[in-house]
C-alpha cells in the first residue's frame, strides 16, 4: 500500500467559543477539511482514521467509514470539502490521521492528513 497518490489535504480548525464550557474542561472545535485530487487517477475515500491528542497527552483514535456520511469519489482535478468537529478537555491539542482510498484500478492507498493544532487560546503577534 502506498501513500497519498497526489491527494492534497488541508485542514482549517476553528475554536467554537460560544459552544465551549472551559469551566467544565470542554473545548469544542470545528475543522474544515479540503481534499483535492492532484493526480492522474480517480480515487474514492473509503474510511477515516483520526488521532486526537490533548495537551496532557491523552489520545483518542477515531476510525470509521467515509466522512460526514459520504464516500467522495474524486476524479483528477476534483475536490471535496466538509466540516466536522472535536471536543477536547484541554484548551490546546492536535489532530492528524489518514483516509484510506481506492483508486480506479482497485488499489488501496492512504492519503495522509497532516497534523494541525487545535487552540482555544488567542495568539497575539
Amino acid at each position: 500500500m502506498s501513500t497519498n497518490r497526489q491527494i492534497k489535504i488541508t485542514v482549517t480548525p476553528h475554536y467554537l467559543q460560544e459552544q465551549s464550557e472551559p469551566e467544565n474542561n470542554q473545548y469544542i472545535f470545528a475543522y474544515t477539511v479540503h481534499m483535492e485530487n492532484q493526480g492522474n487517477t480517480a480515487a474514492q475515500l473509503l474510511t477515516r482514521h483520526w488521532i486526537i491528542t490533548d495537551s496532557e497527552g491523552k489520545t483518542e483514535e477515531v476510525r470509521g467509514p467515509g466522512v460526514v456520511g459520504e464516500h467522495p469519489h474524486l476524479k483528477p482535478g476534483e475536490s471535496f470539502e466538509y466540516t466536522s468537529g472535536a471536543i477536547l478537555q484541554t484548551p490546546v491539542g492536535s489532530m492528524m490521521g489518514s483516509y484510506q482510498m481506492r483508486d480506479e484500478n482497485g488499489d488501496l492507498f492512504d492519503a495522509v492528513i497532516p497534523a494541525f493544532t487545535l487552540s482555544a487560546q488567542v495568539v497575539f503577534h
